[in-house]
C-alpha cells in the first residue's frame, strides 16, 4: 500500500510592521530648544513665573524638565496670581511651598500676589535663610504680627516691598525696622486718598526711627504731612530715592521741596505721573483688592503633599509663636 506524501504549504512568515506614528517619531529631529544651552534655557523659562512651570513648562519634555528641577532655578520665585490662574482652581498655597522646597535654601527673592497666609510666610521664611527680597501684594490673610514674626527669620533682609496690605499697622513697620537692620529698601503702598485731605504721620514717623540705612523709601499714597517728612529726611541720610507720589498732605513748594531735591537723587513728587507706576494709579482702591482673585480648590502635583498639605510634625514649624492662630487653616 502506497503512502501518500503528506505537502504542507508553508506560509511566508509574517513581518513585524512598525507603526507610522512610531517611524516618524524616530525619525524626527529633536526640537530646536533641546540644544540650547542650560543657562539660556533656564533663563527664558524663568521668565514664565513659578506657576506656569510647575503647571505647564517641565512637562514639555525631558530637558525642560531637568533644567526645572534644578534648585538654582527656583533662587527667584514670582508667585504672581492672575484672573487665569484664578480659573484653572490652583490651589497657590500648595505650589508656593512646593517651589520653596525645590530651591534648597537657595531662595533670596519672592513675590506673591492676592494669597498667602501667617503659616505660609513662616514656611518660606523657616526654609529660606537667605532672603534678602519680599514682596506681598494684596495678601490679606497675613497679619502684621504674622509678617514681624516671619521676617525675624530672615536677617539678611534687604527689600521690603508691602502693596495694599490693610492689616499692617505703624507698630508693625517700627518692629519690621527693629528686626531687619539690613534693609535698604523699602515700600509700603496704601490705597490712594481723595480729598479731604487727611494728616497722618504714624507710618512716616514710624519709618524714621527704625529703618536709618534706607536708600529707597516708597510710600504711594500715604497720609503723612510736612512733618513726617521733614523726620524721614533727618532720619534716613543716605536716601537716594525717594517716591512721594499721591501722598497729598505734603507739600513741596517751599524749602522742604528744595532740600528734598538737594538730599534725594531720584525724587517722585505727590502729584507726578504713575504712568510708570505697577498699579493703576488712578483705581487702586480697596474695591480692586476687596475680593481678590484667589479661590484655592484644587491642585495635586504629583500627590506632593499627597492628601494633606500641612505637616504638623515639621520641625521648622514645631517652634511656631503662641500668636498663630491654628484654627484658620
Amino acid at each position: 500500500m502506497t503512502r501518500r506524501k503528506e505537502f504542507k504549504l508553508k506560509m511566508p512568515k509574517r513581518k513585524h510592521k512598525i507603526p507610522a506614528a512610531e517611524v516618524a517619531s524616530s525619525s524626527a529631529p529633536p526640537p530646536p530648544w533641546a540644544d540650547l544651552p542650560i543657562d539660556v534655557t533656564a533663563n527664558i523659562l524663568h521668565r514664565l513665573g513659578a506657576i506656569d512651570i510647575l503647571e505647564n513648562a517641565e512637562k514639555v519634555c525631558t530637558t525642560w524638565r531637568r533644567v526645572c528641577r534644578d534648585p538654582g532655578m527656583w533662587r527667584v520665585i514670582n508667585m504672581k496670581n492672575s484672573a487665569y490662574h484664578h480659573d484653572m482652581l490652583y490651589n497657590l498655597d500648595i505650589m508656593c511651598r512646593h517651589a520653596v522646597d525645590r530651591s534648597e535654601g537657595q531662595l533670596i527673592d519672592i513675590n506673591i500676589e492676592y494669597f498667602g497666609t501667617d503659616y505660609l510666610l513662616h514656611y518660606i521664611c523657616g526654609r529660606s535663610s537667605k532672603l534678602r527680597r519680599l514682596r506681598l501684594a494684596c495678601c490679606y490673610d497675613i497679619s502684621g504680627e504674622g509678617l514681624l514674626q516671619a521676617v525675624k527669620r530672615i536677617p539678611q533682609l534687604e527689600e521690603l516691598r508691602l502693596f495694599f496690605m490693610k492689616s499692617i499697622l505703624a507698630e508693625d513697620i517700627e518692629a519690621i525696622g527693629l528686626s531687619c537692620p539690613m534693609l535698604k529698601s523699602f515700600t509700603f503702598n496704601v490705597c490712594r486718598h481723595k480729598y479731604p485731605r487727611t494728616e497722618d504721620n504714624e507710618y512716616a514717623l514710624a519709618v524714621a526711627k527704625n529703618m536709618p540705612n534706607l536708600r529707597q523709601l516708597r510710600l504711594f499714597g500715604n497720609k503723612m504731612s510736612n512733618e513726617g517728612l521733614k523726620a524721614i529726611l533727618e532720619s534716613c541720610p543716605h536716601l537716594e530715592l525717594l517716591d512721594l507720589r499721591q501722598c497729598f498732605s505734603v507739600d513741596l513748594g517751599g524749602d522742604l521741596g528744595r532740600i528734598c531735591s538737594q538730599r534725594v537723587k531720584v525724587l517722585k513728587r505727590p502729584y507726578d505721573s504713575t504712568d510708570d507706576f505697577e498699579w493703576d494709579g488712578e483705581t487702586c482702591r480697596i474695591e480692586l483688592c476687596s475680593d481678590g482673585c484667589y479661590s484655592p480648590r484644587y491642585y495635586d502635583f504629583y500627590s506632593y503633599y499627597d492628601d494633606l498639605a500641612i505637616h504638623f510634625d515639621d520641625p521648622y514649624l514645631l517652634d511656631v509663636e503662641p500668636w498663630f492662630d491654628w484654627n484658620r487653616l
